[in-house]
């Protein structure tokens, strides 16, 4: 009788599977499948996303994508929101938005969901920040609070009316109670 082992998956043989829905992600070997966003994920990052347009993508400074799936370092994540300054896009010859994103984002944004495990979101801000993301914001809308990582400093917990730091090319001012604000449609 012999055992049949098999080899974990590389990132090459992972990026040729066809994509899901919801996308999965490659982490250390291993596939893990992101969960569905749900209302409040899905109107925070929408909002994410239009807000940081607004103020940076007609003057050509950077442009927020979401779920926007970034190969890099060994792992294929797919940020919540990914915003790359507009030099760093690595548009196609014809000037498009290209399909793979083999670079971290400048600045990448998570959002907890309640099917997520904290750490492996975090992880993945990690990894960012190790390759040369310049900001990571991990939200969670339990707790209305934003924990902000920068390159080489300790995270800090942001809540209420603290503001909340932006790559210094980014003209957009938000206290941390704005953004969970944005969940309040009716009135």
């Amino acid at each position: 009788m012999s055992a049949t082992t098999t080899r974990p998956l590389t990132l090459e043989e992972f990026l040729k599977l066809p994509e899901t829905k919801p996308a999965s992600e490659y982490i250390n070997g291993e596939i893990i499948p992101k969960p569905m966003p749900k209302g409040r994920h899905s109107r925070l990052q929408g909002k994410l996303c239009a807000v940081v347009n607004q103020v940076v993508e007609l003057p050509k400074i950077a442009y927020a994508f979401p779920e926007l799936r970034c190969s890099f370092g060994g792992r294929s994540i797919v940020p919540d929101v990914a915003i790359f300054n507009w030099g760093r896009i690595p548009f196609t010859v014809d000037e498009q938005v290209p399909d793979n994103f083999e670079l971290p984002p400048d600045w990448t944004i998570e959002i907890l969901s309640p099917e997520q495990k904290p750490n492996k979101v975090i992880g993945n801000i990690l990894q960012c920040l190790k390759y040369g993301s310049r900001l990571g914001w991990f939200l969670d809308p339990d707790d209305l609070s934003i924990l902000v990582f920068l390159p080489e400093q300790q995270p800090e917990l942001l809540q209420g009316e603290d503001y909340l730091p932006v790559l210094k090319e980014v003209e957009l001012t938000l206290t941390v109670n704005q953004v969970y604000g944005w969940l309040k449609m009716s009135g």
